[in-house]
């Protein structure tokens, strides 16, 4: 897959299998911060998870299902994180959109430029009318991110989150196209 998204500071491109080294040493250097809120997330994550993951990507594209980024500082090549566009629900022209930063890269805007990124990609080459943003209602990071984006908080869907063998509470927020040119 040839899309490449960028704003000059980051680049969203397809995840390639040999992202495997970046990805894994993202996940262990963020785990702390991750884990919380990411189901895939734990104590015990592996190398072979991060090679599982990006082994399946190829196909969720091809197949139309999910469309997930790696999240790449334009100037130094780093990974920054991920952003994934899944739950496609393409009757309904609708789509969840999620995100994660490395922990050494947080707070510099790079989730938002990233959500606002991938919710363009979203709403004119896949012709979504609706992108969800889902956070558990702890998850306080995120659901800044997603206002900043310029997206409506919608309510509380309880129990709406599976993380490890719990349930969550999660807030969600909608981004409609017109969203994003106001």
């Amino acid at each position: 897959m040839r899309v490449e998204l960028t704003d000059g500071t980051i680049l969203l491109r397809p995840w390639r299998t040999d992202d495997e080294d970046a990805l894994y040493d993202a996940v262990m250097e963020s785990l702390k911060e991750l884990a919380p809120w990411m189901p895939w997330c734990h104590a015990g994550y592996q190398r072979e998870e991060s090679r599982t993951f990006l082994a399946s990507r190829e196909d969720a594209w091809r197949n139309d299902t999910e469309y997930g980024f790696a999240m790449i500082d334009v100037e130094t090549g780093e990974l920054l994180g991920s952003l994934g566009i899944n739950q496609v629900n393409r009757e309904y022209r609708m789509a969840n959109l999620g995100y994660w930063v490395r922990s050494s890269r947080t707070g510099r805007g790079v989730a938002l430029r990233a959500t606002l990124l991938g919710a363009r990609f979203a709403f004119e080459q896949q012709r979504f009318e609706r992108i969800e943003i889902m956070a558990a209602v702890g998850n306080l990071p995120s659901q800044r991110v997603a206002l900043k984006a310029g997206a409506l908080r919608e309510g509380i869907l309880r129990r709406r989150l599976w993380i490890g063998e719990q349930p969550h509470d999660a807030v969600m927020f909608s981004l409609l196209r017109e969203d994003l040119q106001a």
